[in-house]
């Protein structure tokens, strides 16, 4: 079944024409798959089949605005209908026999219908490069990837370029490691490339452990032909024949896309043997990782692929040098390889275009936490995070205000609302005490308790650090002792420097960066929410009311009506009174702060 490059080129024409049939697409990522997508996708196929519709049904990869799903798209006219159910489906297929649209299903803004998807507010900052397939492609169909010029860059590599141009391609496009480091992508592949071995290898980095971060599976369940033939390029570039994919055991949708990839491109001659008539051969594999954090970190993950315990080596070496199985080794996360074949396709100076000086192209954000359009976005390098919030994410919920954003996951640092006209790059969020990291985007509003975050990112890389130095397993745990005891109300005025001193100590001391980045949080919230840390520590009190064991429930005696409802479902009896005997009181030494008065009292007469 192996294809020549000209029968690639008539799949292409011909799936390019079947494009502009009527498509139903639906969103098959893992947000819209866990409300049902495929139950809707299934009656989809059934109701247009009997009523003579002639549409094709298919799934797509995730269209990024997570908190419309389920997602519909009907193409061509880019119709876009939100939170679908089974049971609009009949709507639907009516609609289309009739050519109107269903208006109950189209998102409004402004009190304005918005019916095409690219003209909502969600995408207008967008320029999805990475995310150009996902949403659009079936991506359990090779077909569909090779009329989106797929396997193109490959061909075109191989046939025209040598390796050191390939190199020069991507060095000059200006991309850095979208993992986290940002480490310019050109140069790691030149330093493995120069280094004289019998056997190299390319590794996939899939292993995305950051809480809220959903970057890397998106890709890999929308477009995982683009992640394999980027690692084909690097595998040329380099002088490699094998690689290997390190992904997350809790992405079964990324892995059995990535298989049905990986075996269709054998089957069509673009991974194996002799690649389009070539002497090149390069194959990959899957391994799957068990859900360690510190298996991100590229030894570590090396060490994993070896079946080794899964913790951080010394380096030097580093793994350009003697990496898996001791030899010359690159890794690259999922984003950073899913730009390789447009880069390659449209030139360096196309992508170098994008973004500011020192940090080029786009990227990729899991934007989460306390915002109306959670969801996946791609923006240019150098978008501020004021433009991610309120243009793209639609700002804070509720009417609540803006507190912080916290970038780099548990590895990164807390943007304060002054901040939020800095440019998101790798030297800005760096300046201002943050990073990159691999893309989650937690935001928070007014009634989050900064110490309590710190407390909580803090938590959980303790929980995964692997403890193989010092430092990280003892230094964290001992800054999480020191975060309990303030949030627990038995903090001490010394605490803010003992706590800054470990964090340092920690930094310079560890072994990899899941220990040298831990105390991020901590440090970033000292330096802006001081006050939260003082109010703690001195006043014995949480100004957000977030931490239980210093707030207290109090009922408004002038807002009590008297009803008894709280006391109903109160756990411990911890409230007195009787039905129109007077405003009922809590016993404070009883309450366990569980709110179950607060919201059950219609009159909002309880408050923390």
């Amino acid at each position: 079944m192996i294809k020549t490059s000209q029968e690639l080129e008539d799949i292409r024409k011909n799936t390019k024409k079947d494009f502009k049939r009527l498509r139903i697409m639906v969103c098959a990522g893992t947000g819209c798959t866990s409300s049902k997508s495929e139950n809707i996708l299934e009656e989809l196929q059934k109701k247009t089949h009997e009523s003579g519709v002639d549409a094709v049904c298919e799934k797509t990869g995730c269209f990024g605005f997570c908190a419309k799903g389920p997602i519909v798209v009907i193409e061509p006219d880019q119709t876009f209908y939100e939170m679908v159910k089974v049971e609009d489906v009949d709507d639907i297929v009516s609609s289309l026999k009739s050519s109107t649209k269903v208006e109950r299903l189209i998102p409004k803004e402004n009190d304005k219908y918005i019916e095409k998807w690219h003209e909502l507010n969600f995408y207008n900052k967008q320029n999805r490069v990475a995310l150009k397939n996902c949403g659009y492609i079936n991506p359990e169909n090779i077909d569909q990837y090779l009329a989106m010029n797929g396997y193109m860059a490959l061909e075109k590599v191989l046939k025209e370029y040598s390796q050191d141009e390939v190199i020069k391609i991507v060095t000059d496009s200006g991309i850095r490691g979208r993992g986290g480091a940002g480490f310019p992508t050109g140069k790691k592949w030149l330093f493995a490339k120069n280094v004289d071995s019998d056997i190299k290898y390319v590794c996939c980095n899939a292993d995305e452990g950051d809480p809220g971060a959903f970057m890397d599976r998106s890709i890999l369940e929308g477009d995982p032909h683009s992640v394999l033939e980027a690692m084909a390029i690097a595998g040329y570039a380099i002088g490699s024949s094998q690689g290997y994919i390190y992904v997350r055991a809790e992405y079964p949708i990324a892995v059995k896309r990535l298989n049905i990839a990986i075996k269709q491109a054998r089957e069509y001659g673009l991974l194996g043997k002799t690649i389009f008539g070539t002497d090149f051969s390069f194959d990959i594999e899957l391994r799957l990782g068990a859900g360690a954090f510190v298996c991100g970190e590229e030894t570590a993950l090396m060490n994993s692929i070896e079946g080794r315990r899964g913790e951080p080596r010394p380096r030097p070496p580093f793994p350009a040098v003697k990496g898996l199985f001791a030899k010359p080794t690159i890794l690259n996360n999922v984003e950073t390889l899913a730009n390789i074949p447009q880069i390659i396709l449209k030139g360096a100076d196309w992508y170098s275009s994008m973004g500011t000086e020192t940090s080029k192209g786009t990227k990729v954000f899991a934007l989460g936490g306390n915002i109306n359009n959670v969801g996946l976005v791609e923006v240019p390098m150098g978008t501020t995070l004021k433009e991610i919030v309120y243009d793209i994410g639609g700002g804070i919920p509720n009417g609540k205000k803006f507190k912080a954003a916290q970038t780099g996951g548990p590895s990164g640092g807390c943007i304060p609302e002054e901040h939020m006209n800095t440019p998101i790059d790798y030297e800005s969020l760096t300046k201002i005490g943050s990073m990159m990291g691999s893309g989650g985007l937690i935001v928070m509003d007014e009634d989050k308790c900064m110490v309590n975050i710190a407390k909580f990112f803090l938590e959980f890389t303790v929980d995964e650090s692997c403890g193989k130095c010092p430092p990280c397993r003892i230094g964290t745990k001992r800054m999480l002792e020191i975060l309990t005891r303030i949030t627990e109300g038995k903090g001490r005025e010394e605490d803010i420097e003992k706590l800054e001193k470990l964090a340092y100590d920690i930094k310079k001391a560890s072994l990899c960066g899941l220990g040298q980045t831990a105390p991020n949080p901590i440090l970033s919230t000292i330096r802006y929410f001081k006050d939260e840390y003082i109010a703690h520590i001195k006043e014995k009190r949480c100004p957000a009311g977030e931490c239980r064991a210093l707030s207290k429930v109090v009922i408004d005696p002038e807002k009590c009506k008297q009803c008894g409802l709280c006391q109903k479902v109160c756990p411990t009896n911890a409230i007195e009174g009787a039905v129109r005997q007077g405003p009922y009181k809590i016993i404070q030494d009883k309450c366990i702060k569980c709110l179950a008065c607060v919201a059950k009292c219609p009159f909002k007469a309880i408050s923390k």
